[in-house]
Parts: C-alpha cells; structure tokens; sequence
C-alpha cells in the first residue's frame, strides 16, 4: 500500500515532542530527501551506508529512487497507525520528493547487553540493562514499541552533567507525576551524580525513611511492563539500572516469574514472599516474648524443650538473639564484598564454625541458630534488594518492642510499623496499596498488539 504525504505529517507531529525522533534533510543539486526515524531504535550505520551515502554517489543518483525501491528492506505499512507503530519499532520513512518508501532498519541490541544477575528468573528474558543509555532506551522501545512512548533528556549533576532519559506512555503516564519528576531532576544540586541508586535518594520523597520510594531494577522486561502500567521509566547513562515511579509496596514484592508461570503457581510464590518478610520481621521478636516473658502461649513439651536448649546460656533471650543477629549481618556484609572466588566458601565456613562453635561453648542455644538461619533465608526471598535492607532493619524495631513489653510490644510494633507504611506516599499513590489492579496478566498481551496481533491471536 502507498504511503500517503500527509502521513509524513503525522508521523513528524507523533514524535515530535520525543527527544529521540530525527527529522533529516538532506539536499544534492535540486534534489532533496527527508528522513524521519527514532535514533535509539534504528541501526544508524546501515541507514547511512544504504540510504545516505548512495544519495550523494554519482553512479546512483540518477536512479536513487529505483535504487531506494530495490532494498530489501523495504516495507510496507496500509494505515497510519501501523505506520506509527513501524517507525517506533525501529523502521526509516525515506521521502524522495516524488514518492514515500518505509525500510526496516531496527537495531539489535541484545547481542550486546549482559545477562541479568541480581533479578534472576528461571523462565523469561535474561539480558538486562546496559551502561549505554541510548542502548538502554532501545531495550525498552523492542519491548514496548508504541507510537505513544516518549522520551524526555535532563542532565543532573552541576558538574557531571549525567544524561538521564524519562521513558514513559504519553496516553497512560500521570502528568502531574511527570511534571514532579522534573522539577525534582531539575532542583539537584549535587556536583557529581553517577549511580541510579544516588539518584533515587535524590527524587525521593524522603532520603531519612527507612522505606524505598522509587523501584530500581536492572531488567529491561519489568521496566516494559512498568510503562505499560502507565508508570514513568528513569534512565541514567553509565548505570545498568532503571528507576520507576509511582511505586507501591507490592511492586516491591512481585517477580517477573509472576507472569511467566501459570495463575495458581504466580498467587502460591506471592503468598510465600509475604509469609517469608512476616516470619523475618516478627520470629526474633516472638522467641525472646515466649522465652522471657509468654512461655504459657506454647505447649508445654516445648516451653520445656527451649527452657532445656537455653539451661546453660549465660545471657538474656534478648541479648542472644541481638548477638546472633549481628553475626548474620556480618556474614551477609561478607559475601557481599569479598571476591565472588572466595566470598560464597568463606561466609559458608565461617557461618558453620560459628554458628557450631557458639553452640558448643554454650553462648547461644541450639534453637537460636535454627532462628536466626529460618530469618536469613526468609529475608533472601524478597526479589528487590532494596526492600530487603529495609526489612532487615526494621525487625530490630519489633524485637526492641517485644524486649521491653513482650507480645503486646511485639504487636504494638508491628500496628506501629503498619501505620508508619499507612503515612508514605510515592508521588501521590499510596504506598501500602498492596495489590495494584489485576491487569498484570493483561499488558504484556496488549504490548504484543504492536506486532500486528489482535488481542485473540496475542492470548
């Protein structure tokens, strides 16, 4: 089907307010061509090779437009919205002056991005964000190719000028989070801004709250999904991160592996999540309560059986969760930050000599270190890390209640914590709202459209 002028029109004043659209005019003698194309999704050195430099060689300008009409990559689009839907998925809309030719140049960029490692899935895509911020944006219009996906450039840093790029769906994303998001990027201060985890204390609510405002994730397939919720996507060149705004508490809870497996399977690993950071919070809190002070709320075989464990510890319940505790955050701060060679067999040894040793020498109980590895484990299952720190300190909050009042401490701080998370809000939207509306089944489908699907063929 031909593609008609004012077609050209429209597709200029689709992505004109996109920062990354390229409007090219280009003038040999009385000849011209015009060129419109996304930068971040077109392979630009194949659009100069094929369509520029032969425009200006001898042998072929006289014949450019037969020659334009011979590539084999030419394409074709029968209305204005597939059209629209090709340029942002990464194709060229060459105007020779005497007809319209569309050539499908798109880059493929994931032949040159790592595999993802911090937010790991056993079914789904494995690359993730690169260091290259125009590399990063590309991931994300392969993902989401819609016409109505815009992109904004700021710098920040008053010295490192660091490009960062605002993605989000002009027909879906809240304006006045948009308009906040700017004006926060615009009020920085900071002479050097080089991490995405540097920028999202800075765009936070608060950088004093123990709580996470902004979502930072490393996949290029959670951030597609995320624009499709209508949420604004935040780039930072020289970082493999994105940031994502508005949040909730349960984006930090959901996996990408929720929409890669079947209904039951998604709702059985959420409730688990849940159940692992409600057993991390309040188990050292409920041991020293039961040990110190409610021993009458368990069976009496077991009252009897951790009175016999701790017979011969020379300490306070408290004080021996608080010492055991400590030690796992030591072990944990290790595995982090020594050599992966070395850390995983280190932190291993050293955590059994320790716990086994502690245990012998009569210092902790035996049922402590069942704790405190049932804590560690459970802490691990929460898939942002961010969220995981969080949690990691907030369960000293409950345990100090429970030490001080016993059960009635422990729910009083865990009511305390609850209304604490009530009181928090990331840009507008509640944060304890804490299942957003079901469609998460629904977008990755209606992304799928842009292929030329309808939604019975994308089910």
């Amino acid at each position: 089907e031909p593609i008609l002028a004012d077609w050209k029109t429209a597709v200029a004043e689709r992505f004109h307010d996109s920062q990354d659209f390229m409007y090219k005019r280009m003038r040999r003698g009385g000849e011209h061509i015009e060129l419109l194309l996304v930068k971040t999704t077109v392979d630009w050195q194949s659009v100069h090779e094929n369509l520029i430099l032969p425009f200006y060689d001898r042998n072929i300008a006289e014949y450019y437009e037969d020659y334009a009409a011979s590539l084999p990559k030419r394409a074709q689009a029968s209305t204005l919205a597939e059209l629209l839907e090709k340029i942002a998925d990464g194709h060229v809309l060459l105007d020779t002056g005497r007809s319209i030719l569309l050539f499908d140049f798109r880059a493929q960029p994931q032949q040159e991005v790592r595999e993802a490692t911090v937010e790991t899935v056993i079914q789904g895509p494995l690359n993730s964000f690169s260091e290259d911020l125009d590399r990063n944006v590309t991931l994300l219009r392969l993902r989401c190719y819609l016409p109505s996906i815009t992109v904004d450039r700021m710098t920040a840093g008053s010295r490192s000028k660091t490009h960062i790029a605002m993605v989000y769906d002009s027909d879906k994303a809240d304006p006045a989070v948009l308009s906040e998001l700017k004006r926060r990027v615009e009020r920085i201060r900071m002479p050097v801004v080089q991490a995405i985890g540097q920028l999202a204390l800075l765009l936070g609510d608060s950088n004093h709250g123990l709580f996470p405002r902004l979502l930072v994730t490393e996949r290029p397939d959670r951030a597609a999904l995320n624009l499709s919720q209508g949420k604004v996507i935040v780039l930072m060149d020289g970082t493999p991160f994105a940031l994502t705004a508005p949040t909730t508490l349960f984006d930090f809870f959901s996996s990408m592996e929720d929409i890669y497996q079947n209904y039951i399977i998604s709702r059985f690993l959420m409730i688990l999540r849940y159940f692992a950071v409600f057993v991390c919070l309040t188990l050292p809190a409920a041991y020293v309560a039961v040990t110190a002070y409610n021993p009458e709320v368990l069976r009496v075989e077991l009252a009897l059986s951790i009175a016999g464990n701790r017979f011969a510890v020379p300490y306070p319940a408290f004080l021996e969760v608080f010492v055991m505790m400590v030690a796992m955050e030591l072990l944990v701060e290790a595995s982090i930050r020594l050599p992966k060679a070395i850390g995983s067999a280190a932190t291993t040894v050293g955590g059994l000599i320790l716990g086994q040793a502690a245990t012998e020498a009569g210092l902790v109980s035996s049922i402590m270190v069942i704790i405190v590895a049932t804590v560690a484990i459970s802490n691990f299952v929460v898939p942002i890390n961010a969220m995981s720190f969080a949690i990691r300190v907030a369960k000293y909050g409950l345990l100090a209640s429970a030490t001080l009042f016993g059960f009635l401490g422990l729910a009083l701080g865990f009511a305390t914590l609850i209304g604490y998370l009530t009181t928090i809000e990331s840009f507008g939207q509640p944060f304890l709202k804490l299942f957003e509306n079901d469609d998460r089944q629904v977008k990755p489908t209606q992304m799928l459209i842009g292929k030329g699907q309808s939604p019975e063929d994308a089910q």
